[in-house]
């Protein structure tokens, strides 16, 4: 498409987004510089609803976008809208007074809905791609244990060990300092296999107990291993109620489904940003919704994936911008904690 016509669809794009109100030649070329008289504009218009980008939902009504005329609109923008210097320190601030993985979830997935005015979704980091950080053990009776598992997003995991004998200190330095050896650092999924062993450097009568302890870890970690999604601003749809063709009921059963939302945020190894508008989306309840997701962790590892889910008529650059900044903070806070 030459950048006459493609600055034409952009224009329309920014305007129904803008104004709800189907967009027509006239108004174009007065509210944009388009450089081209007012035939042309419509020539151009006409040429947009031949190839599909833009139609008309009233005959005597100005053309909105389609599907496909928002997808090259996204593919062809030259750069997404940056967070201003008073909105990235108003999400760190917010972000930064996280007590616990929980808690940094719950305010991203708020934060999220509130910047951009559309149903968020933050999925948990994925323990299959997180790593030990540190295992501890507290004797709380002579025996009785509590296994802490620590990894590397924050995740804490807690469980009780009731042990077949009394666990003397010694015993249980030692089987910390053995377990955090061969652990730390690892993907949890590499775990048991490094550690299956274990039993076998203590002496019989300790052996037990470690079996014990370690068979804990083990399910701890098998567990774990189901992914688990916060959702927000649900409510923020019922401002779009005439941007659902005949009613959003779809919408809402889809965003009930775990499953559906893990789709839709795509795979975590995929860590940049996607886009997926419309008929894109193959939950046929999304047909007339746009997702915009992107990955999160620390380092340059994405450990889970967020985004919004909105109308099609949505401010891509905008949005784009929110998620992008609000997954870089989160990954900076995860790094750091």
């Amino acid at each position: 498409m030459d950048e006459r016509r493609l600055a034409v669809l952009r224009a329309i794009v920014q305007d129904y987004v803008g104004t709800e109100e189907p967009v027509g030649s006239k108004a174009l070329v007065e509210r944009h510089n388009l450089g081209v008289s007012p035939a042309t504009v419509r020539n151009d218009m006409a040429a947009l609803e031949d190839d599909g980008f833009i139609h008309q939902p009233h005959t005597s009504a100005g053309r909105i976008p389609t599907d496909k005329g928002y997808r090259l609109f996204v593919d062809r923008l030259a750069e997404v809208k940056p967070m201003s210097a008073p909105e990235r320190r108003a999400i760190r601030h917010f972000l930064d007074g996280a007590v616990d993985l929980d808690d940094v979830v719950a305010r991203t997935v708020r934060l999220l809905a509130q910047l951009t005015r559309q149903v968020a979704v933050v999925q948990y980091p994925s323990l299959s791609r997180s790593t030990v950080r540190h295992i501890e053990l507290v004797a709380l009776a002579p025996a009785k244990v509590m296994l802490v598992l620590i990894t590397n997003t924050g995740r804490v995991e807690q469980r009780l060990v009731d042990c077949p004998g009394t666990v003397g200190e010694s015993v249980l330095a030692d089987l910390r300092s053995r377990l955090n050896a061969g652990a730390v650092g690892r993907p949890l999924p590499e775990v048991p296999g490094a550690l299956e062993e274990l039993p076998g450097a203590f002496e019989p009568d300790d052996r037990p107990t470690v079996s014990v302890v370690l068979a804990t870890l083990f399910e701890t970690l098998a567990e774990q291993n189901e992914e688990r999604i916060m959702l927000a601003g649900t409510a923020n749809l019922t401002r779009f109620g005439h941007d659902f063709p005949l009613t959003i009921q779809p919408v809402l059963e889809a965003l009930e489904e775990q499953v559906v939302l893990l789709r839709l945020l795509g795979e975590t190894a995929d860590a940049g940003m996607t886009v997926r508008i419309g008929h894109e989306n193959e939950y046929e309840g999304l047909n007339s919704t746009s997702v915009v997701s992107v990955g999160y962790g620390s380092g340059d590892q994405s450990v889970a994936k967020l985004g919004v889910i909105g109308p099609t008529r949505m401010d891509y650059p905008g949005t784009m911008g929110a998620v992008r900044a609000v997954a870089r903070y989160v990954g900076q806070i995860l790094a750091e904690s």
